[in-house]
């Protein structure tokens, strides 16, 4: 279909890609997310404006090499009432997201950016929302002991397309939205500019 690079080591955001026959190249932005999260937060920016950040960031830096080339950068954060939640580093960090967010309900924030020579030409953020269901410290062991460090430190703690589905009681949006690519919007804007 469209020649894109995917500023983004995500191999699920690859995945999404390639089933919606979108051609892609990867070559990792290599951000650092952290930094460029705990300046934002001390500003007080809300989960939305940091995902959207990040994802402009990621785009523009790639872009700004790749001279003519349309450069898309994606970022996904969870948004527990007001509260930025991102992804663990380690299991114990993964098991306390997991009790942070049991029994509620939270957004899953997806941005996506398009980038040309530098400077964003596209975004559109998409939010779906999650409600896990209550569940036992043990329960939240068994299923951390299913995913693999891979998986886990990749995909915000949960995999809606595998494992995780079972933590919720209520999915509302769309399921490539939470696994970190609002691609139907993607599609659209791409067939727009043919």
């Amino acid at each position: 279909m469209y020649n894109l690079i995917l500023a983004s080591k995500s191999k699920v955001r690859k995945e999404i890609l390639d089933k919606n026959n979108i051609d892609c190249k990867v070559e990792s932005s290599n951000v650092d997310e952290d930094f460029i999260k705990n300046g934002l937060l001390s500003k007080g920016a809300s989960p939305e404006i940091i995902s959207k950040n990040l994802a402009e960031l990621k785009a523009n830096k790639v872009s700004k090499k790749k001279n003519g080339e349309m450069v898309m950068g994606a970022d996904s954060v969870i948004d527990l009432e007001g509260e930025l939640i991102s992804k663990p580093t380690n299991r114990d960090e993964a098991l306390n997201i997991l009790k942070k967010l049991n029994g509620k309900k939270h957004h899953l924030i997806s941005s996506v950016c398009i980038s040309k020579n530098g400077s964003m030409v596209w975004n559109y953020i998409d939010k779906a929302s999650l409600t896990m269901k209550k569940m036992s410290n043990k329960e939240l062991k068994e299923y951390l002991s299913k995913i693999k460090d891979e998986d886990l430190y990749a995909y915000n703690v949960y995999q809606i397309e595998g494992e995780g589905r079972d933590l919720f009681s209520r999915i509302e949006g769309d399921e490539n939205t939470i696994m970190g690519l609002p691609v139907k919007k993607i599609k659209e804007y791409i067939n727009s500019i043919g």
